[in-house]
């Protein structure tokens, strides 16, 4: 697509332009009448892609790297880098708020409209692939969660799917959103855990301004630290929120709650990810070989410490974030599909419309839990190295939203400013320096 074309030469269904005008309708009908209540009802009904993404980034793969962070690492590093990555994460995901409230695109639909098809390619098989690989890292969640249950592992996988597809395939965006938020919901549990735990405050408070690397810069811990920097941003993050606001029929008129919407997730996500490093950082750290523990063995020992009602949260909690995530990952990859090859792309069509769309999301659910059921898989090896493997992608991922916030023929007024910018390329920096460093430490383990 050429580059002045972007904003007007775009083919839509016209069923979908109807359904999404009739929300846009709803909002606008909300603002006429500035009342205490209708401003309530205003902020309920444009929240939700903020939230969304974020408690979907505590995902089963997000809970099981932090549940490991504090069994090996405990108490004290990773409380402030935390607190850290959450205003990482909303630096980065309000980009999005603001790029598809102007463009009424998605992101995969601008790297391809904007930077052609290499580009357009390169992003939408790095989004795919890491997609597939963070799905089965959610199938890890759900079958283990579950299993405390007695539920066999075929069965919840298979039962997961369904409750995925058939809230993509049948529910209308806005429905879909609720829907996921109400499940959402349950991604809080580990806050109660972690106060059952009785933790040493003290402890936790005296983390705030303690930066010491335990065992120092080895392999294994800057491994960790990518993870959860893996965790708290990636590549899908930027695609399913900027295709939420799209798909939600937001406008510029709409940013400011859009950005209250991302901070108030991000705040969630940081809350929850504490408690589950207090969590087994109390309760697990300094155990015999807790290092090594995989999401079992945690699970037993929380079993142990708190009891059946303790494990079976926990249980709850893993199978929850698991299933958010495969919500939210497979809408990403929907979307991401639909965008760049300009299929019907919105969530308000019916299946038989837009089939094309719907199929790639639901593939890729299917294809990780296959992988997920194969007898002996190393599953908690894989869950890690999906984490750093999303952390490897950010820094291109991170590049094409800055371009795209700083091209003023798009963003007019809305683009970044200096200070959003210099914010932006530290994060990249960050996260370039983090990998070499990783890297460095593996071709020459005794450099560090």
């Amino acid at each position: 697509m050429h580059r002045s074309a972007l904003r007007a030469s775009h083919t839509e269904e016209p069923n979908e332009i109807e359904l999404r005008a009739k929300d846009v309708a709803r909002v606008h009908a909300l603002r006429q009448n500035r009342s205490w209540l209708n401003r309530i009802l205003l902020f309920f009904m444009l929240i939700g892609p903020g939230i969304l993404v974020m408690i979907a980034d505590n995902d089963a793969g997000g809970v099981i790297t932090y549940a490991q962070t504090g069994a090996t690492y405990g108490i004290g590093f990773f409380i402030p880098a935390l607190i850290l990555s959450g205003f990482i994460a909303y630096a980065v995901q309000e980009m999005t708020v603001r790029l598809g409230a102007v463009t009424h695109r998605g992101h995969a639909e601008m790297i391809w409209g904007r930077y052609g098809a290499f580009w357009g390619w390169f992003s939408l098989i790095d989004l795919v692939v890491a997609n597939v690989l963070t799905l089965i890292t959610e199938f890890i969640g759900i079958t283990v969660g579950l299993s405390v249950f007695g539920v066999p592992p075929a069965l919840s996988a298979g039962l997961a799917i369904l409750v995925d597809a058939g809230a993509l395939l049948f529910l209308r965006y806005y429905t879909w959103e609720r829907f996921a938020l109400a499940i959402a919901v349950f991604n809080l549990v580990f806050v109660p855990l972690a106060l059952m735990a009785h933790p040493d405050w003290h402890a936790v408070i005296a983390a705030l301004g303690t930066w010491a690397v335990p065992g120092g810069f080895t392999p294994v811990f800057l491994f960790v630290v990518l993870a959860n920097f893996g965790t708290t941003i990636a590549p899908w993050m930027l695609f399913f929120q900027q295709s939420s606001v799209v798909d939600k029929g937001m406008t510029v008129h709409d940013i400011r709650h859009g950005q209250m919407d991302t901070a108030l997730g991000s705040a969630a996500m940081v809350i929850v990810a504490l408690a589950l490093v207090i969590l087994t950082g109390t309760l697990v750290h300094g155990r015999p070989g807790a290092g090594s523990f995989d999401i079992q063995q945690i699970l037993q020992v929380i079993g142990h410490r708190l009891g059946r009602t303790g494990q079976d949260l926990f249980a709850i909690g893993l199978a929850e974030a698991g299933l958010i995530s495969a919500i939210a990952l497979t809408a990403s990859t929907s979307w991401a599909m639909g965008e760049a090859f300009d299929w019907p792309k919105s969530i308000n069509l019916p299946p038989q419309v837009a089939w094309r769309f719907y199929l790639p999301g639901i593939v890729s659910a299917v294809i990780a839990a296959a992988i997920v059921l194969i007898p002996h898989a190393p599953l908690g090896f894989l869950n890690l190295t999906v984490q750093v493997i999303a952390a490897i992608f950010m820094p291109a991922a991170l590049m094409f939203l800055l371009l795209l916030l700083n091209d003023r023929d798009i963003m007019g007024s809305y683009a970044n400013t200096p200070r959003q910018n210099l914010v932006a390329f530290l994060i990249i920096g960050l996260l370039i320096v983090l990998n070499g460093i990783y890297g460095l430490s593996v071709v020459w383990p005794g450099l560090f």
